[in-house]
């Protein structure tokens, strides 16, 4: 009966972190929170362990955040918390890797003894700073760096706190509405874990959650047993900020753990494409995760038999004080190495590369627009994706965000929040890397401002110069453009002015395909052609 009782509890909590992501998806102001669910959230042990994360969100925020919430106990131990404290971060090393990111985390106490805590983090568009972008050489560049500290100290805001923020921010009632948001989804995660505890008649969770651990880590490892033991190796050039990045990776199968190491990687970058520990352990976890274990839930024990570790001040494992705001250009494309590894030891099992890195522009006003215009002021952080590799068994998905798995924002959303117009949306015939499997397609988008006045790129793209490479004679996937339309090619990654009256125009890139086109079945090619897709 027990048994029976725990894994009740266990599907439970699975569904009570769904609701605390679709809360804080429900309640965001961000755009790119609540149209295309950049977030994550889960609930953690007395100790700091993921017991359970949410399906909603992204494997960067969700990894990088199981290993944050005991650093926050570190800093906080549980204690010295009572019932209304609300603790946050942004910083990199201790939250998901980039200042954009906030991460909030609540105690929940049950007969006034703490039982759990809940966890979430949400992407806000401007921290202030030079914005959100590679541009920066210090992460005191990038914006507000706020350390753990109490947002709310038994049940009452630090309004120097909240104003702090709101003062530093380009656009301060989303920042603001935002710490509200994750605020609300931890309260409510709590609240729903009261009462599953009450429903289950349990004091506390700590039992419950260690069986939940253990058997995760059981699973996990009986999965990786079943590999070849061996070292695997594969190599990967990036475009980078102004220099291509080298991204070497070697992962070890030896017995019931995998070891991946970075060493051989590029060394630190001048610009903000570096990458801490907890973001590469993040993504390269989750790339070992994309083939083995599907069925095993994503927490502290089937995460634990995975071991990720890059050389100290490499691009990498980048410490204080680099430039990290656009981590993800670079740690979004780990997945893609890691899983080029594996497809040595499994054959025929891994996906060819894709556009991997999301293409996620930050726009806004220019300050000195000058002219008749009214310069409305405003910044977004749409998202548009590329194409997915080709499957081992089937087409690549087009305009499919793969590893991040952050949606598109909806064309009417961004125009409704900023006074730019999306001319065109479209997929890019012929983007996608040719094979027997088909790589997913790319996109075109034509954006301008609506008044004709200059406005604001700052752009961290990837997959312009080097496209994503095919599997077992699959061709390479199209590369990324971005330029003015009837004008000048930009640069994949910095800050540009659109010249006013332009129309700015982004492709993103294609996957690579899989196997010999010349194997392609005929009438997967015909559909093709027919649909308009080459």
């Amino acid at each position: 009966m027990s048994k029976i009782r725990d894994q009740l509890v266990w599907n439970r909590l699975l569904a009570i972190v769904e609701e605390q992501a679709q809360t804080l998806m429900r309640t965001a102001f961000s755009a790119v929170v609540r149209e295309a669910g950049d977030l994550s959230a889960g609930v953690f042990d007395t100790k700091g362990a993921m017991l359970a994360q949410a399906v909603t969100g992204t494997p960067g925020h969700v990894n990088a955040m199981a290993a944050s919430v005991g650093k926050f106990l570190a800093r906080y131990p549980l204690v010295d918390l009572a019932p209304g404290d609300v603790l946050l971060t942004n910083d990199p090393w201790d939250g998901t890797g980039h200042l954009n990111d906030f991460t909030v985390v609540t105690p929940v106490f049950r007969n006034e003894r703490p039982v759990a805590l809940f966890a979430a983090t949400s992407h806000i568009a401007d921290v202030g700073g030079r914005g959100f972008g590679p541009d920066g050489g210090e992460v005191f560049e990038e914006g507000l760096r706020v350390p753990i500290m109490k947002l709310f100290d038994k049940g009452e805001l630090d309004d120097s706190l909240m104003r702090l923020v709101v003062a530093n921010v380009r656009d301060p009632v989303v920042a603001e509405g935002d710490l509200y948001s994750l605020t609300a989804c931890n309260r409510n995660g709590g609240a729903q874990l009261l009462k599953a505890m009450r429903d289950f008649d349990l004091d506390q969770l700590d039992d419950v959650g260690q069986w939940i651990i253990d058997t995760s880590r059981s699973a996990m490892r009986d999965e990786i047993r079943g590999l070849p033991d061996g070292v695997y190796r594969r190599e990967m050039a990036v475009d980078g900020y102004d220099e291509p990045v080298e991204v070497s990776c070697s992962l070890t199968i030896a017995g019931d753990r995998i070891d991946i190491d970075f060493a051989g990687s590029s060394g630190l970058s001048a610009f903000g494409i570096n990458v801490p520990s907890n973001y590469t352990e993040a993504y390269a976890s989750f790339g070992v995760r994309c083939v083995l274990g599907n069925d095993i839930p994503n927490n502290a024990g089937s995460l634990e038999p995975i071991n990720v570790r890059a050389p100290a001040g490499s691009i990498l494992n980048a410490e204080p004080p680099a430039a990290v705001s656009a981590r993800h250009a670079l740690g979004q494309m780990l997945p893609d190495v890691v899983l080029g590894c594996l497809d040595q030891a499994i054959p025929g099992v891994a996906p060819a590369e894709g556009a991997s890195c999301i293409w996620n522009p930050v726009l806004r006003n220019l300050a000195t627009a000058g002219g008749n215009f009214t310069n409305a002021p405003f910044v977004i952080n749409p998202i548009f994706n590329g194409g997915t590799g080709a499957r081992a068994t089937k087409d690549g998905l087009s305009t499919t965000a793969f590893p991040s798995g952050v949606r598109t924002t909806p064309t009417e959303v961004n125009e409704v929040t900023a006074p730019l117009i999306i001319q065109r949306r479209e997929y890019r015939p012929g983007s996608g890397g040719a094979g027997k499997y088909r790589g997913g397609l790319g996109q075109t988008i034509e954006i301008a401002h609506a008044e004709g006045a200059p406005f604001v790129i700052s752009k961290m793209f990837e997959r312009i110069r080097h496209p994503a490479r095919g599997r077992r004679g699959g061709d390479s996937g199209a590369p990324g453009r971005v330029y003015i339309k009837g004008g000048e090619e930009l640069r994949g990654k910095g800050q540009d002015v659109v010249p006013r009256g332009a129309t700015l125009v982004m492709e993103t890139p294609g996957g690579g395909g899989t196997g010999s086109v010349g194997e392609r079945d005929l009438a997967a090619k015909a559909r093709d052609e027919e649909a308009g897709l080459l």
